[in-house]
């Protein structure tokens, strides 16, 4: 009995719903062979912004010093190339995540620089262009407008000091942070 009574309901308020509708929706009649009928419709949709970055390496491994190195004061390395798709303007920022390199120690008697500072690490979008030496600010890395694909590569130059840069194993964590305002 609950079956009848509650299939009643739906056959009722089935019934009931096309009536409504029909008065608010468009209509369509043909008649004769061949017969056609259309009726203009509409989608919509809201597209946010979308912005992506890839990296070619996760991480970059630095050149080790040479003796040359160390009477230049630095050597380069190319990182790694950071390729942004975005479908509004962007700004791809970055900063060192701590004030100072982790470093561990590897020869007895000689500790690693514990106060090897981030400024230590230079950074450059051209390779023979000028370099900025890394800080815990963000610093616009480079901007675009929406593209499917704009490329930059990353190139690095590492300062060394004789009486300062002791053996030892040196890491930090770069941040990259991609926006659209």
């Amino acid at each position: 009995m609950r079956r009848l009574s509650f299939g009643a309901a739906v056959i009722a308020a089935v019934m009931g719903l096309p009536m409504v509708a029909s008065s608010a929706s468009a209509q369509c009649t043909a008649s004769g062979a061949p017969a056609s009928c259309g009726l203009p419709g509409s989608v919509s949709m809201t597209a946010g912004r979308v912005v992506r970055l890839q990296m070619s390496a996760g991480s970059t491994a630095l050149a080790a010093p040479s003796p040359a190195d160390f009477d230049a004061g630095f050597n380069a390395t190319t990182g790694p190339t950071l390729t942004v798709s975005a479908n509004a303007a962007w700004t791809l920022h970055l900063h060192a995540a701590a004030a100072m390199w982790t470093a561990t120690n590897t020869s007895p008697g000689a500790p690693a620089r514990a106060n090897k500072p981030a400024a230590d690490l230079k950074w450059s979008t051209a390779s023979n262009g000028s370099f900025a030496a890394l800080t815990t600010t963000d610093v616009n890395l480079v901007t675009g407008s929406a593209t499917a694909s704009n490329a930059t590569t990353l190139y690095f130059q590492t300062r060394y000091n004789w009486t300062l840069d002791t053996p030892g194993i040196y890491s930090m964590a770069i941040v990259l942070t991609l926006t659209s305002p």
